[in-house]
């Protein structure tokens, strides 16, 4: 007598051509679902490093930009701001992107030296910038490297001779491929004279983050808190872009998955009609029936999500080759990430066997034995 499993599996294998290629496009499936939502996690990873760099509490920028390198700050609120009796300090970096070399996302943050020196990075050779010397810079590790230079060197950067005093390390792709240099010289060149990008907040001993991010707001309004990256749509639309494209595509793949796998169960029950009609007439309920339909579209998903996640992340290496993209963000493989693939095919497998398992379920034994 074959156990039910095997009568599965042996069902599965019928039809090796058909199975494989719902696999195949099921797999695809998976496999954009999971790159985009480890791309997708590791820009988020990316904006909560870029929200409390330097060991800031939050950071505050301007109310509505479309995009974090437009953000606006004066040097006024930036003032106003620093002298609140709730903050211990109040550092305004402004980030001028540019093209330097291979790197198309080369970030130079603008920022007063004694500034820095109040939060520094780690240092893993040289020093930091000297007070007054718009000439000198401090390169990332990954940055110094992918230049070729070295502590004493110097490099041209967006057309203006720098001095290399020091090197940095701080673990986050986007700052260890860009510099750091005075903030007068970066608002020279950014063309951004008595402005910042944002201005990070350390918050005084004592005082509530939350009390003091609401003040900031409410002192001027056209600033807004970013105190987690909940907030940071404020100042940047595109993350929830990234969000709405993730969702879109999760969709799409479940409602192709879904027709694919419909249309193998579909036919799979067309053509075991006999057959059912005789498990029927044997003793066999319309619920073990459902389940074995529902089963085998699940095998089918589970196969074809183990091989989408491997797609996946294979095409996330290869995503990761070019380096428009490996110079700003590390993809995130996170728990996240898996949940959401495994998801995708278990709506998938359950959304493609309803109809089938109705069909099956529906046919009466006597109809089912007079079936050609």
């Amino acid at each position: 007598m074959m156990s039910f499993t095997a009568l599965i599996i042996r069902n599965l294998f019928r039809q090796r051509i058909r199975s494989s290629l719902t696999i195949l496009g099921i797999s695809i499936g998976i496999m954009t679902v999971v790159t985009l939502g480890a791309i997708t996690e590791g820009m988020k990873a990316t904006m909560e490093d870029l929200l409390r760099a330097g060991d800031a509490d939050f950071m505050v920028g301007q109310q509505g930009s479309a995009d974090f390198s437009f953000s606006i700050v004066s040097e006024e609120q930036w003032q106003a701001i620093a002298d609140r009796d709730d903050v211990l300090w109040a550092h305004g970096v402004l980030m001028h992107i540019l093209s330097v070399e291979s790197n198309p996302y080369f970030v130079m943050m603008g920022i007063r030296p004694g500034d820095l020196a109040e939060s520094p990075p780690d240092i893993v050779a040289g020093s930091l910038l000297a007070p007054d010397a718009s000439d000198q810079i401090v390169l990332g590790e990954q940055a110094a490297g992918n230049l070729g230079v070295g502590v004493g060197d110097r490099v041209t950067i967006d057309a203006h001779e720098f001095y290399v005093v020091g090197i940095y390390r701080t673990g986050m792709t986007w700052q260890d491929s860009g510099a750091y240099a005075d903030l007068r010289m970066v608002q020279q060149l950014a063309s951004r004279s008595g402005m910042v990008t944002a201005v990070y907040v350390k918050v005084a001993p004592g005082a509530s983050l939350a009390t003091v991010a609401a003040g900031i707001e409410q002192q001027d309004t056209q600033l807004v808190s970013i105190t987690s990256l909940a907030d940071f749509a404020e100042v940047d639309q595109g993350s929830q872009m990234i969000d709405s494209a993730n969702l879109a595509i999760s969709a799409l793949a479940v409602g192709i998955g879904a027709i694919g796998v419909m249309n193998t169960m579909i036919m799979s029950v067309f053509e075991r009609t006999r057959e059912i009609g005789i498990l029927r007439a044997v003793g066999w309920r319309g619920r073990r029936i459902l389940r074995m339909i529902v089963t085998e579209s699940l095998l089918l998903c589970l196969v074809a999500v183990v091989v989408g996640v491997a797609l996946g992340f294979l095409a996330t290496q290869g995503v990761m080759l070019l380096q428009t993209v490996n110079m700003f963000l590390e993809p995130q493989f996170t728990s996240a990430v898996l949940l959401r693939g495994f998801g995708v095919a278990i709506v998938v497998a359950l959304a493609g066997a309803i109809y089938p398992s109705i069909r099956a379920v529906r046919l009466t034994p006597m109809e089912a034995l007079r079936h050609e």
